[in-house]
């Protein structure tokens, strides 16, 4: 009898195993603090188109008009320092749950404010909003960070940030759809227009000052019909903040039936100032900050002065402005997908400053080239933005403890001060006059948008200078041989 005797079965030898973005165990609460990111982006862009439609409804100037971007963006400001100091002592779910009740209350006051025609109301209603948006993203951001291994962090906040233009692709579709083509200021200039064919001979810019002069002689000549005009618009703008009210208290009781990890949660006694300042001697945190800053900045002032570039410059509706700023968010969508891959392959640092350098040549573009190709570059510009917000927030945040990230995060959120205070400063450049460089001859809301370029300037520095000094460390402390 032949005895057949097997091999015995060779050794498994372990392969260091790529780290997963999503580990199995996190991916319910990944998908559902995901659709956090969607909810703020539906409020930033539902909001942006306001700035123009405030304007001719209330008939204030334009940097009256960004004050709707000072309040909102300025709950940020106030909110986020106090809003890290909370959840450091409570959970994230805790966190986003407080998020969510002030963000419907702030949704909410846009009824008053709608019934009592009181542009300040409006500006109150936005202002708590934020404070909920605020802790939502001083959450939802470190939140998603902890959940996985730290080397894809980066990659796995970038992945839910890319639900976040899905949310404001709706709200833009909401204003474009229901609100700004429902506007009866908006039928009064089509009407105004069409009884006066000299129009279409003269430049956007001088149509746009006359269409506003002949709305102010009819609020002072008619002023019941005017008033009766009034009524009527601010009740088609605060019919969205109503059904998003809505929607984010059924979120609210997702939340809270849902049951989500602790990744971080502090039981000792909070050192504030010792903790402030370790974080304000990390350079890169502190660039970060500041390179955030100044991105929020460009992203709201593109975003936001869109329309009055497409209407003064281009001689289109508002509705059709903001088809434009539409096509902008579909762009920033797809592109934030496709540099979310090309990761894989550059360091975030690199990344970010060859978009930011891109984003700036587009804007130079949009200053000094006349018409559509105008129009286009600054459409463009939203390619280049795709990536900036959560790239600049996991490199800032790089190296830190979870609950280091936790107050880190809130210095992050209050960097979207920047979009309180600079399309301030744009609006007020656009009630200015142009002025002629090299030779050319450029209308005030050109001349605007240098401050958006300047901005882009600032995050190219900072994104090159990240990139510079992380492949100097890597070079000096890689050992000799090594690949």
């Amino acid at each position: 009898m032949t005895v057949v005797i097997k091999d015995p079965q060779p050794d498994v030898i372990d392969q260091p195993s790529t780290p997963q973005v999503v580990p199995r165990q996190y991916v319910y609460p990944f998908i559902l603090v995901t659709t956090l990111f969607a909810l703020w982006g539906f409020a930033n862009d539902i909001t942006n188109p306001l700035v123009r439609a405030f304007k001719e409804i209330f008939l204030i100037s334009n940097a009256q008009s960004s004050l709707v971007q000072w309040a909102f963006y300025g709950g940020y400001a106030t909110m986020a320092i106090p809003a890290a100091l909370v959840i450091r002592k409570v959970s994230y779910k805790s966190g986003i749950l407080i998020g969510l009740a002030l963000y419907a209350v702030g949704a909410l006051l846009t009824i008053p404010a709608a019934m009592m025609m009181d542009f300040n109301i409006f500006l109150v209603g936005f202002y708590v909003l934020t404070f909920g948006l605020a802790f939502l993203e001083t959450t939802a951001n470190p939140y998603i960070l902890s959940m996985g291994p730290s080397e894809t962090a980066t990659q796995r906040l970038n992945l839910a940030q890319a639900f976040n233009p899905v949310g404001s692709l709706v709200g833009m579709v909401v204003a474009s759809m229901l609100i700004l083509p429902s506007l009866q200021v908006s039928e009064f200039r089509e009407e105004h227009k069409s009884v006066h064919p000299e129009y279409a001979t003269m430049l956007p810019s001088e149509v746009d000052g006359l269409l506003t002069r002949a709305m102010e002689d009819y609020a002072a000549n008619e002023p019941e019909a005017h008033q009766a005009l009034v009524a009527h618009d601010l009740g088609i703008v605060n019919a969205p903040y109503i059904v998003i009210a809505i929607v984010v208290l059924a979120v609210f009781v997702v939340f809270l039936v849902s049951k989500l990890p602790d990744t971080g949660h502090e039981e000792e006694r909070i050192e504030l100032i010792p903790l402030l300042r370790h974080l304000f001697s990390n350079g890169q945190y502190v660039g970060g900050v500041i390179a955030q800053t100044f991105y929020v900045g460009a992203q709201i002032m593109c975003w936001t002065f869109i329309i009055h570039y497409g209407m003064t410059l281009v001689g289109l509706s508002a509705a059709e402005a903001q088809n434009y700023n539409i096509l902008a968010m579909c762009i920033f969508l797809a592109s934030r997908f496709v540099c979310t891959f090309i990761l894989k392959f550059m360091q975030p640092g690199l990344l970010l400053g060859v978009l930011a350098i891109g984003g700036g040549l587009l804007t130079a573009g949009a200053i000094f080239l006349q018409g559509m190709p105008g129009l286009y570059c600054l459409i463009g510009v939203s390619a280049c933005m795709s990536l900036m917000f959560p790239t600049i927030y996991g490199i800032a945040l790089n190296g830190l403890t979870p609950n280091d990230a936790k107050l880190g995060s809130a210095g992050l959120i209050f960097a979207i001060v920047g979009g309180a205070f600079m399309p301030r400063y744009q609006g007020a450049l656009i009630d200015g006059s142009g002025m002629t460089i090299v030779g050319q001859s450029l209308e005030s809301v050109r001349i605007s948008f240098f401050l958006p370029l300047f901005c882009f300037m600032v995050i190219a520095i900072y994104g090159i200078a990240v990139y510079f000094f992380a492949h100097r460390a890597q070079r000096f402390t890689t050992p000799a041989g090594s690949s």
